[in-house]
């Protein structure tokens, strides 16, 4: 049984505080498309300065992000935290022009997609990347 949840941190808005249920079904129907089970992930809400921190803290990498994950069990059982600035996606909604939901949307299932093995360090690997991410944002 999956077990999916959400928290805030750094006095950040819930984004979606009514749909929860919603997507936690849209994660599970994307890790049975996958062939994958998911165990337990928490997404963490943040900021950009709190998600900055982490990174530093843990990563050693001085710059902003928009998720960053910490996985307990990846493959075919998943288990990790996925901490989220919304500062990065509300800004990078704003470049490219999508809403606000589509790149969160598209952030979430990023980071799933990377604990069940996909890459995007190739111009291959970020084509698959982008057409596995468009096809499960259609699916919400």
């Amino acid at each position: 049984m999956a077990e999916i949840s959400f928290h805030l941190a750094d006095d950040v808005e819930h984004p979606f505080p009514t749909q929860e249920a919603d997507f936690i079904s849209w994660l599970i129907n994307v890790g049975k498309s996958e062939s994958k089970s998911i165990s337990s992930l928490t997404y963490i809400f943040c900021s950009d300065d709190y998600l900055l921190d982490i990174n530093i803290k843990y990563l050693g990498h001085d710059y902003y992000t928009d998720i960053i994950t910490f996985p307990y069990k990846e493959g075919d059982e998943v288990e990790s935290d996925l901490y989220i600035s919304l500062d990065r996606v509300k800004e990078n909604a704003e470049d490219f022009n999508v809403s606000y939901d589509e790149e969160l949307k598209r952030v979430m299932v990023h980071g799933l997609l990377h604990l069940f093995g996909y890459g995007d360090k190739t111009e291959e690997d970020i084509r698959l990347m982008r057409e596995k991410e468009d096809y499960y944002i259609t699916k919400f």
